[in-house]
């Protein structure tokens, strides 16, 4: 007996700016049915005290960056990266490859009953060349757009910063006009929830 041709599954890359409503595309993702797997709640996971990553970090790092329970104090390794440059690319060495390979894992794990998987991945463009040739591959990448105004409003309220702040975390990421040149796929959020469902279901018709 001939034997079942295996099936494509499509890969969508999600990704946006900061407070720009990623996670709230996400969540509809989820409600409408469809896989989205979390590129930063795996990177959470994978430093889980015992794990792979977790032991590296500690080797590399020191146990003077665990806390009182043995776990990887985010805020002190922050403030060793923030300051040596090799240092973060040495954590990102570490840890990017582990993740990308729980990613693929996933993708296999989903890929027999799912015709479309989406990735949420928040540095995907500033990233995509590397993340390319660690084996992750895209059919098309969504981007979430807000504009700037919008973004600043979102991120006053959500993490109760004054204009200044706010501003300065926007100026810090890659500018949205580059994304949008990259994205195959623009998701406007700048109007209301039922808006945004629209498009997205719109865009899910098209599977």
């Amino acid at each position: 007996m001939r034997q079942n041709k295996k099936k494509y599954t499509k890969i969508i890359g999600l990704t946006g700016g900061i407070a720009t409503g990623k996670s709230t595309v996400t969540r509809l993702l989820r409600e409408f049915g469809y896989v989205v797997i979390d590129a930063d709640k795996i990177a959470k996971e994978v430093v889980d005290v015992g794990k792979r990553a977790y032991l590296d970090i500690v080797k590399e790092f020191g146990e003077d960056i665990l806390d009182e329970n043995n776990e990887i104090d985010r805020k002190r390794l922050g403030e060793i990266i923030f300051k040596d440059e090799k240092k973060r690319k040495k954590l990102n060495q570490i840890v990017h490859p582990i993740v990308i390979q729980e990613m693929i894992d996933k993708i296999e794990q989903f890929s027999d009953d799912k015709d479309v998987i989406f990735l949420d991945i928040p540095l995907l463009i500033e990233e995509k060349n590397m993340l390319e040739k660690q084996g992750l591959k895209f059919d098309e990448i969504w981007l979430v757009y807000a504009d700037e105004e919008k973004q600043l409003s979102r991120l006053i309220k959500r993490d109760k910063l004054d204009m200044k702040s706010a501003l300065n975390r926007i100026r810090a990421q890659m500018p949205m006009t580059e994304k949008l040149k990259v994205a195959d796929v623009i998701i406007d959020n700048n109007r209301g929830i039922n808006e945004l469902k629209n498009q997205i279901m719109r865009l899910l018709n098209r599977y």
